[in-house]
């Protein structure tokens, strides 16, 4: 039986493909492109959430993704292998949703969450071995030595991650983050205090407060991106909140505290 390998985006897909490759197997690999932390879930359509990213970029081609991703693993005799790391919002909420959608279809999964594994640096010069919170960052040769470690998901597993996927959908919050307890709702501010943290009197670009913040929330748990990031940014720029010296929706734009 063939095996198809789904990964919660396309870094760790491409990343996947490479090991499958170097390992000398010829699996397919199928990335899910989007990142169900943030933004409504309360509809399963494709064109709902393709609605939502247009906000924000031009996303035509997002509800056809979407839809082409759910028949083929809806219909596929394909053996179904799901990899995605628990401490990463954007890969735990994946898995939830997965669960809720494809009910009692059969699959196996790899989770990385905690594993001493290379992963890629932001320069992507440098692998350092630390406990892993996604897939999307561990390196190809360390994720082909992962190739065969998969498990059947368990009934037990399966219904609480249906659970708690249906409680989120109805929540309908503007982001999922990663806790202690797992996934949980939050508000559309809930990134302020961090960003407001690293905002300056002094001239700072988007790029160096988005990151800094990225890095600031990323221990033990990654919970979001750079472009939810800029988003909020640009949200408090209008408010008044934060000040821009020209367009907050570029990365290098200098953002400031107000006097």
């Amino acid at each position: 039986m063939k095996t198809l390998h789904i990964t919660p985006g396309d870094s760790a897909g491409g990343s996947l493909i490479r090991a499958i490759r170097d390992a000398g197997e010829d699996d397919e690999v199928l990335p899910f492109r989007d990142d169900l932390s943030c933004g409504p879930i309360d509809s399963d359509e494709p064109s709902a959430r393709a609605i939502w990213w247009n906000r924000f970029y031009e996303a035509s081609e997002v509800a056809a993704a979407l839809a082409q991703f759910w028949e083929r693993v809806t219909t596929t005799d394909d053996r179904l292998v799901v990899w995605f790391g628990r401490h990463s919002a954007r890969e735990l909420a994946f898995i939830l949703a997965w669960a809720d959608r494809i009910g009692e279809r059969p699959y196996q999964i790899i989770d990385v969450t905690g594993r001493r594994l290379p992963f890629r640096g932001r320069d992507d010069s440098t692998a350092l071995s630390q406990p892993v919170q996604s897939v999307s960052i561990v390196q190809p040769d360390a994720l082909r030595s992962l190739l065969g470690t998969e498990y059947p998901i368990t009934a037990k597993v399966r219904d609480e991650s249906r659970q708690s996927w249906q409680r989120l959908r109805s929540e309908n919050a503007p982001f999922r983050i990663v806790t202690e307890t797992g996934l949980v709702s939050a508000s559309i501010d809930y990134f302020d205090p961090p960003l407001f943290a690293q905002a300056t009197p002094e001239w700072q670009t988007i790029a160096r407060i988005v990151g800094n913040t990225m890095g600031y929330n990323s221990e033990p748990y990654f919970q979001t991106y750079e472009l939810m990031l800029q988003a909020r940014i640009v949200t408090l720029v209008e408010k008044g909140r934060l000040l821009a010296d020209g367009d907050p929706w570029n990365m290098s734009c200098r953002i400031r505290l107000p006097d």
